[in-house]
């Protein structure tokens, strides 16, 4: 059975086999957990994004992890928040279920999640934890994940895991 555990702190540290990264349309590095990973990865992984032209929102594209302790880095483009009527649940699923594909493909044992578009895309992050939660859950069986860490920036977003995790 699968582990799905919490871990407070930064992303780019952790020895996982892929990292999600919470991107942008362009992948071509942004602010928080993007740029934060643009920067640990190195130059390379820039070189690496910009070959693949963009990603939609909803869907996710790899590379590798290049200067990262993490061997893969999924770019897991989130929706922005305008108020839950324009199909921002489906397509912030969209991200974990197309991560969850790609770490089959790539035979990941061990995947870490950031809060998906919780930042600068405002996504609530109580919501976003229940669908990020749920969607790895149903995705695991079929995934060969062994371990899904859902790393947490700050003690509110770890709580709001914790809860979730504490009453399945």
């Amino acid at each position: 059975m699968a582990e799905l555990l919490i871990h407070r702190g930064d992303i780019t540290k952790l020895h996982v086999d892929a990292i999600v990264n919470a991107a942008n349309q362009s992948l071509l590095g942004g602010g928080g957990v993007d740029g934060a990973i643009h920067r640990a990865a190195g130059k390379e992984l820039l070189a690496a994004c910009e070959l693949l032209g963009g990603c939609a929102t909803g869907d996710a594209k790899a590379t590798p992890g290049f200067k990262l302790p993490a061997k893969w880095v999924f770019h897991a483009v989130g929706p922005r928040w305008k108020g839950g009527t324009k199909g921002e649940d489906d397509l912030l699923a969209g991200c974990y279920r197309r991560s969850m594909q790609l770490a089959r493909k790539h035979a990941c044992k061990s995947i870490a999640f950031p809060a998906i578009a919780t930042g600068i895309y405002h996504f609530p992050p109580d919501r976003a934890a229940h669908i990020a939660v749920t969607t790895v859950r149903e995705h695991l069986p079929d995934s060969g994940v062994e371990q899904v860490i859902f790393c947490c920036w700050n003690e509110e977003t770890e709580q709001i895991y914790r809860a979730l995790l504490d009453h399945a």
